[in-house]
């Protein structure tokens, strides 16, 4: 028996690897005889105390075992896959494991990534006597080049920006982008922004540091552009969208490390990082500490003033909704960069007339 691991963090990315997998230890068998599929049941409420969630994962691991030591059916090998391991707790996966030695030489079995990080029993177990498979390409730029190449559809540089600026995280959207531009297009001249816009339609998430370095540079657009994505996207790298608070934490993570590098005793890059806990390079730490210089004490200030104003509006102090009071905090953070890159020090403006002040 082979063992077989099936990886990555899109999951239609690695749908697609899985697919491939497949088509290729099938080899052209009959999918009704030879292929039998499993996938490991979510963690219900009161699972953590052994309820059905548990006795559920428990009795798929058991079918597993059982189609991996059945002989083939008219076939030469049998392909048993399992998907969603990652949320198998170790208790559960202990079976499989303990079983990976015995089971028939005729069964390919393959584990699919999934539901978590995958547990160490299966990465070990896949070292010692299996292989690992990833999707070909994971980044935006290098699907879009594949999947433009294997379609036969060319794009203008401002169209393949476009694309990839919409995915944001979900590199995995693209096949189906492409598809429907082939379908719409056909082979022909290179398409431009305008023409792939309309199909365009459904953001794929963005990482969190887009948001942390739109706030640095000082871009108020961009930083409200990306805010407004992360609490209204959902897609099959983020199922929910990003609550305020959660984002509020990652905002209040960044410049909590700014704030440790408010220190005269931090002159370099290499202090930076070690002042950061040692678990950033010395060129990411210096980023940071230029960050930290240009804002300086009054600035870090005045930023945690604007963070503890947020967090207690979002608990309900005043009656403001949850997304203006994330937008009032980026707009005012975004601000203080742009005032102290320009030479301000995150000095507060002098307000103009009499303004209303949220």
């Amino acid at each position: 028996m082979t063992v077989h691991l099936v990886t990555g963090d899109d999951p239609v990315l690695r749908a697609d690897a899985l697919a491939s997998l497949i088509g290729e230890l099938l080899a052209g068998t009959d999918r009704a005889l030879a292929l039998e599929e499993f996938e490991v049941p979510g963690r219900a409420g009161g699972d953590e105390e052994g309820g059905g969630g548990a006795d559920a994962r428990l009795a798929v691991v058991e079918a597993v075992l059982n189609a991996a030591s059945t002989p083939p059916f008219m076939t030469e090998r049998r392909v048993v896959v399992l998907r969603d391991v990652g949320l198998l707790k170790a208790a559960e996966l202990d079976p499989l494991v303990r079983s990976l030695d015995d089971l028939l030489p005729t069964t390919e079995l393959v584990l699919v990534a999934g539901g978590g990080k995958t547990p160490k029993a299966i990465d070990d177990a896949v070292k010692r006597d299996g292989t690992a498979h990833a999707p070909d390409a994971t980044k935006a730029t290098d699907v879009l080049a594949r999947e433009l190449d294997a379609a036969g559809v060319a794009l203008r540089p401002d169209a393949a920006k476009a694309v990839v600026a919409h995915v944001g995280n979900d590199a995995g959207m693209i096949p189906g982008i492409v598809d429907t531009l082939a379908a719409a297009y056909g082979a022909g001249p290179a398409l431009d922004a305008a023409q792939v816009a309309p199909y365009l339609t459904g953001q794929g998430s963005v990482p969190v540091w887009d948001l942390t370095n739109a706030i640095e540079k000082g871009d108020t657009s961009t930083a409200l552009a990306v805010l407004h994505r992360m609490l209204t996207v959902t897609s099959p790298m983020q199922p929910k969208p990003m609550h305020p608070l959660q984002l509020l934490s990652i905002v209040h993570s960044q410049y909590r490390k700014l704030l440790a590098l408010d220190d005269p005793e931090v002159r370099s890059a290499e202090d930076a990082a070690r002042a950061l806990g040692g678990r950033t390079s010395p060129n990411a730490a210096r980023f940071r500490l230029r960050q930290a210089r240009a804002l300086g004490t009054d600035g870090l200030r005045h930023a945690f003033d604007h963070l503890a104003r947020a967090d207690l509006d979002l608990k309900g102090e005043r009656a403001i909704p949850e997304q203006v009071v994330m937008e009032l905090l980026v707009a005012r953070l975004a601000d203080l960069s742009a005032r102290s890159t320009a030479g301000g020090g995150g000095e507060p403006r002098k307000p103009r007339g009499r303004r209303a002040r949220v």
